[in-house]
């Protein structure tokens, strides 16, 4: 019988931590899932780990080396090779609560009916158990990620979203050339106009964020990759966004534009919402030269 769900970690030299996210699969109380490896590149033992788990396991490991390429290509790596009705993104220095498998097959049982969901985001917690963002509104909301997240005010959050393995292949993580960052929830943005969620008041995750981390080195890693951190930054730019949350996307979107080297005529030309850009512009430009300076 086909497994229903696939724990999708994309990895780059975490062979030191891998281990604790581990040590949280093997006490599931539930082992109807496998666990997919991403490495993306590493150069430290993250391989010679990820085999020696795979032999000790009694759930099924499988591990795909690529080229280092950023999380988002890992995860498109990933995604292309699973088959399971659902995918969990769970990365290599988090883990999972015991009964976190167990939960999310039994929402999607409840929930096996309903054709117009992407997936199902449960709650995040930091290692003192403090919840990371706010519960939902219900414990059981269905809505979706635009409305539950960013029009609620969440959008500093972290949660736990585990979606449906074909929305996923229906919605791939872009890619440009030469960058290695890019935020996932330019993806959840594109699918909430068509999809959406169960939101679910049921910690199943625990985040860890390193100080080598991509969380805690936001801006830096957007600098670098400023392409596509220009077309999230429009994904917040339309009438469906809270105002607030629009005009901080009109702001990045020159920001990031300018740091990509387009010029005011090139942002105008491409822009989508072009009364939005103009105004931002000049205060995007003093936002782009202040941070150019700090970095």
């Amino acid at each position: 019988m086909m497994i229903k769900l696939s724990i999708l970690t994309p990895a780059y030299n975490r062979g030191g931590g891998i281990q604790k996210l581990y040590a949280s699969l093997d006490k599931q109380t539930v082992k109807d899932f496998e666990w997919l490896i991403i490495d993306d590149g590493s150069t430290d033992n993250t391989s010679d780990i990820a085999k020696k788990l795979t032999l000790s396991a009694d759930f099924t490991i499988r591990y795909i080396r690529k080229e280092n390429g950023g999380k988002h290509t890992a995860l498109n790596v990933g995604i292309s090779n699973i088959r399971s009705d659902l995918t969990f993104i769970v990365d290599s220095d988090d883990w999972l609560k015991p009964n976190a498998v167990e939960s999310i097959l039994r929402f999607h049982s409840k929930y096996s009916c309903c054709k117009d969901l992407c997936g199902f985001s449960f709650l995040r917690a930091f290692p003192d158990g403090k919840i990371n963002g706010k519960k939902f509104e219900l414990n059981e909301l269905i809505s979706s990620y635009i409305e539950a997240r960013i029009n609620a005010d969440d959008t500093k959050a972290d949660k736990a979203e585990v979606f449906y393995t074909k929305c996923l292949k229906e919605f791939p993580f872009p890619e440009y050339y030469g960058e290695k960052f890019l935020g996932e929830d330019i993806v959840w943005i594109r699918m909430a106009r068509k999809y959406k969620m169960v939101h679910i008041n049921e910690v199943i995750y625990v985040g860890d964020y390193q100080t080598d981390g991509l969380t805690k080195n936001r801006r830096a890693n957007n600098i670098k990759s400023p392409v596509g951190c220009m077309h999230r930054s429009e994904e917040f730019m339309h009438k469906d966004i809270k105002f607030k949350y629009r005009v901080k996307g009109g702001l990045q979107y020159i920001i990031y534009g300018r740091f990509s080297g387009k010029s005011f005529s090139q942002l105008q030309h491409n822009s989508n919402f072009k009364l939005l850009s103009l105004v931002c512009y000049l205060p995007g430009v003093m936002l782009y030269r202040y941070w150019k300076y700090k970095s």
